[in-house]
Parts: C-alpha cells; sequence; structure tokens
C-alpha cells in the first residue's frame, strides 16, 4: 500500500479494512483515506514521492527544461512536483507535464498543497488499479489470494 500512497496513516488504513468486496470498494475508500490526510500525513505522502518524469524517447531539450522545471518548483515549494497523468495518451504527457509544472508553479504555496493533495489522491488511485490488474492477471497471485477482496461464493 506504500507504493501507492506515501503515507503510513493511509496504508495502514487501507490494510486494516481488508478484505474489500470488490475493486470499486477498494478504490472507494482509498479516496476516503486521501481526504482523510493530516497535514503531517500529506507531509509525509509528498516526501515519498519523486517527481513526475518524462518516457524514454524525449527530447533532450524537453528533458532539461523538466530538470529546471523540477528544481524551481522543489526550491519554491518543498517537495516533489506530483501529478496523475493516468488516462492521457502517451504521445501527449510530455506536454502535460511541462504544461501543468509551468502553470502550477503561478501558485500559492497553500493552494499548491491542495492541488498535490488532489494528484497523489489520483495517483494512488491509478496506482491502486495497476495493482489490481497485474495481481488478477494470469500469470500471478490473485487479489483474494493475498487477501485485497473478500472471496466470492
Amino acid at each position: 500500500m506504500l507504493h501507492c500512497c506515501g503515507s503510513w496513516r493511509w496504508a495502514h488504513r487501507m490494510a486494516t479494512h481488508r478484505p474489500y468486496p470488490d475493486p470499486g470498494a477498494l478504490l472507494a475508500a482509498a479516496d476516503e483515506a486521501s481526504y482523510d490526510l493530516s497535514q503531517g500525513d500529506l507531509t509525509e505522502a509528498l516526501a515519498a514521492e519523486r517527481s513526475a518524469e518524462l518516457a524514454h524517447g524525449a527530447s533532450y531539450a524537453a528533458l532539461l527544461a523538466l530538470d529546471a522545471a523540477h528544481a524551481e518548483y522543489e526550491r519554491k515549494f518543498g517537495h516533489a512536483f506530483v501529478i496523475c497523468l493516468d488516462g492521457h495518451p502517451p504521445e501527449e504527457r510530455a506536454d502535460q507535464l511541462l504544461g501543468a509544472i509551468r502553470r502550477r508553479m503561478g501558485h500559492e504555496v497553500d493552494e499548491e498543497r491542495s492541488i498535490s493533495a488532489d494528484e497523489l489522491r489520483r495517483l494512488a488511485q491509478a496506482r491502486l488499479r495497476d495493482l489490481t490488474r497485474r495481481l488478477t492477471s494470469p500469470d500471478g497471485l490473485t487479489a483474494t489470494e493475498i487477501g485485497l477482496f473478500a472471496p466470492v461464493g
């Protein structure tokens, strides 16, 4: 769970409420836990994040621009730049990422912290969806076998 959100409180809450009846219940619980993060929990979760990166094959100019933007963002806000790009096609992610970091640099600290909290919530959702997909693949353990969901029937 800490891979999905770096807050120990969030991860503990998600783990202790297992098993979930289905993926929808898991995602709903994740949202609820995300909205209940204290400022300290949010700081802990943000500290566990790494700034979003461009995919392999991005242009050198884009990589340099992003590195400079990350450094400035982290200097101003004190944590990594987090954004959920789930749902954006890979070919649009570089533009989305660079545009978002430029827009968000204009925010005040409290406004950006609120946006970062929402992006963390969205990232946790995307990571949980990916985790359940991988766990229910024919190659691995099922989510039921590891106790994520309640057995059916």
